[in-house]
């Protein structure tokens, strides 16, 4: 299937800049919505002077409106990382609820195919492993993570109500962690703040007692995986990550082989309300979309070393 014209919200993020740059790639027109609040707009130096790519710079929880024909939109904003939700937890809250009503929104008004970015946050803790999308969850709702958690469950249930209430045309994709070129050096997530220390020649600081599992996906593999979904006509929810579980103390293990680095490790005290266990089933993805991960841990790692994100050491 090809799309015409694209709106990604979120579009200067990290995800949502790679998701951008594909479009183009496969000759669709794509408008970018940004406010830059996390994005960044050197994410977009490859695309800003295509002619087909467009960037409204806009608030997605306020009212927003994109002219002329649209048919795909994929809906991306919201803080992501645990430093910028735990700074905006509000801000987290309104993209989660308003920004995801506005994006429905223009998509209804356009007859467009829309894909709604949720997480496997949702799953919080989780009691059932690995996750299947039938899994409820087990999430404490006002806790420190409750809002970016919580926000996205509430932009599940929305979406599936504009589909069961107005016969929109809607999919919801759980996005498991993901990782790749682009990420911020202070974002906070788990693989630029290992890729900084180690470049840095600093001690990685691992959380608790690094046993914790997470399932790693590369950003090209996920990418590929939204847009797979974005081009059938299912409504989700479907996992998208990397059902290959690692510790916590592994991946700074592997982050310091592969960047040659003499860094030690240092664990520090765990974060709150922490998952013990993150690995997705992904058995509905392979067989909806015919999707699963080609990039390996060691590879992808390798990738963000050798190329700009050295940029991470500063």
């Amino acid at each position: 299937m090809h799309f015409e014209r694209a709106v990604v919200t979120g579009g200067a993020g990290f995800l949502g800049s790679h998701v951008c740059t594909e479009l183009l790639r496969r000759g669709t027109h794509v408008v970018s919505v940004d406010d830059f609040r996390t994005g960044s707009p050197g994410n977009l130096r490859d695309v800003r002077d295509d002619p087909s790519f467009e960037l409204l710079v806009a608030d997605v929880a306020e009212p927003f409106d994109v002219p002329g024909t649209v048919d795909l939109v994929l809906h991306l904003a919201c803080p992501a990382s645990p430093a910028d939700y735990l700074r905006m937890p509000v801000a987290t809250l309104r993209t989660g609820g308003f920004g995801t009503l506005h994006a429905l929104e223009l998509a209804l008004g356009k007859g467009a195919r829309i894909v709604v970015a949720s997480t496997s946050e949702v799953y919080g803790d989780p009691l059932e492993h690995p996750q299947r999308e039938t899994y409820w969850g087990n999430v404490n709702p006002i806790g420190p993570r409750s809002v970016y958690d919580e926000a996205k469950r509430f932009a599940e249930a929305l979406t599936a109500a504009f589909h069961t209430e107005h016969g929109a045309r809607t999919g919801i994709v759980r996005i498991f962690n993901t990782y790749g070129r682009r990420m911020r050096a202070g974002d906070g997530r788990m693989i630029p703040t290992f890729l900084r220390q180690a470049l840095a020649g600093e001690t990685l600081t691992v959380h608790g007692d690094g046993h914790q599992t997470r399932s790693l996906c590369y950003v090209d593999d996920l990418v590929r995986g939204l847009l797979a979904m974005a081009e059938s006509e299912h409504t989700g929810p479907v996992n998208l990550g990397n059902p290959d579980e690692i510790t916590v103390l592994d991946v700074a293990r592997l982050v310091i082989e592969v960047t040659g680095s003499r860094s030690g490790i240092r664990h520090v005290e765990p974060m709150v309300d922490d998952p013990r266990r993150r690995c997705p089933d992904i058995q509905l993805a392979q067989r909806l979309l015919g999707w699963r991960p080609r990039v390996s841990l060691r590879d992808g790692l390798r990738a963000m070393v050798d190329t700009a994100d050295r940029a991470l050491a500063r």
